[in-house]
């Protein structure tokens, strides 16, 4: 449930709408710690899994044992997702694959990373109330102890060490990043319906910001004489700039000029229709959902981020750590994700190696053909 406070911005609550103490002492001590609200949100979600089992079960969040973890990951392994219903007639089924993008649609149940977040979720939980002698003796989530001794002293500039598993941990596989074909975004382009549609995914795809970002900036922000944007990261708050391309710069002042003069501390992108107000991510996902509709494709929001950070990390005039600076990451070896070719280059390389003619062998000056034959056969 969202509160509206500061220092609480989320709350789980039971089925009077009574809200958890253990779990509101919790939240609080993570917004102390500097958490985000989102962070927050997602926890919250995670123990309200957990205390739907622990009710079903008829079991007290302090008598939880590691028997009740293994029947909710259990559970989350075998149930659906209500959040990936589709109603929508035409919707592509679960877990299918687009034929034009090659994307896998999300299944039908909870993914592995959903599961281990949520563990982690509940390890968290319980060692802060384990701190103040609370809940059951040994914590229900349990934990490799050999991962924590190996990276107990890890060195900021140290690749992690990996070992096994811990027990009820999920494998997790990581996926590539895939940008879009550029015959695939000209396709998208020209589909969408207004400038301030354009204008973003231009914005988006030449300067490799998240989504969040990009739609918070404010007139101040705007850099035109410098081509770039100033946006917040996620994470740390910072403000950083962010380029854009000169395409991206005139149907951005095009849609200005479009909607009249623009507030310096009013956000720049908005609503098109009803009482002008900013857009939010709902309705930009939708402005791409419409597109996928059109072209029968599946892409996303943050395939635009793919697609700029593997454009600029397989240019030649940009370097490693010019593309890390402009993406905002803290590790560059996040950013070494984005060298991997891109497909269509891959197959075009290919077709070139297929059909490239075959080199006939040739005997050097001198020698009779006929004489090899006799001596090698034929």
């Amino acid at each position: 449930m969202r509160t509206g406070r500061e220092d609480i911005p989320f709350l789980v609550v039971d089925a009077q709408g009574n809200a958890l103490p253990e779990v509101e002492v919790w939240v609080r001590d993570l917004m102390r710690g500097d958490a985000r609200p989102k962070t927050c949100r997602s926890y919250c979600y995670a123990l309200l899994t957990w205390y739907r089992v622990l009710w079903t079960l008829g079991r007290p969040w302090d008598r939880a044992t590691e028997n009740d973890t293994a029947v909710m990951v259990g559970w989350l392994r075998v149930a659906r997702n209500p959040q990936r219903r589709r109603c929508r007639v035409g919707a592509a089924p679960a877990g299918s694959v687009n034929v034009r993008t090659g994307k896998r649609a999300l299944p039908e149940g909870y993914s592995a990373s959903t599961i281990n977040l949520t563990l982690a979720a509940m390890r968290g939980f319980y060692e802060f109330h384990a701190h103040f002698g609370e809940g059951p003796a040994v914590n229900p989530v349990p934990e490799s102890h050999r991962q924590r001794l190996l990276n107990r002293h890890h060195a900021p500039d140290a690749p992690w060490q990996v070992s096994r598993r811990s027990r009820l941990r999920q494998k997790t596989v990581e996926q590539s990043p895939r940008s879009i074909p550029d015959m695939q975004w000209d396709e998208m382009f020209a589909s969408l319906r207004c400038d301030r549609d354009r204008a973003l995914l231009a914005c988006y795809v030449s300067s490799g910001a998240r989504a969040t970002e990009l739609l918070r900036v404010l007139g101040a922000d705007v850099d035109w004489a410098g081509q770039r944007l100033w946006v917040i990261s996620k994470g740390s708050t910072a403000r950083r700039a962010v380029p854009i391309s000169p395409e991206a710069v005139r149907w951005l002042a095009r849609y200005i000029a479009a909607r009249g003069p623009l507030d310096l501390q009013e956000v720049v992108w908005r609503t098109r229709r009803g009482e002008s107000r900013p857009l939010s991510y709902s309705a930009m996902r939708r402005v791409v959902q419409r597109a996928n509709e059109v072209l029968s494709t599946n892409w996303t929001l943050h395939d635009m981020r793919h697609t700029a950070a593997i454009r600029m990390a397989n240019d030649q005039a940009l370097s490693l750590t010019d593309v890390q600076t402009i993406l905002g990451h803290r590790d560059i070896r996040t950013t070494t994700r984005y060298t991997v070719p891109r497909v269509e280059e891959m197959f075009d390389r290919l077709q070139t190696f297929y059909t490239r003619p075959r080199n006939e062998p040739r005997l050097p000056a001198g020698y009779d053909p006929q004489d090899m034959e006799v001596v090698f056969g034929g």
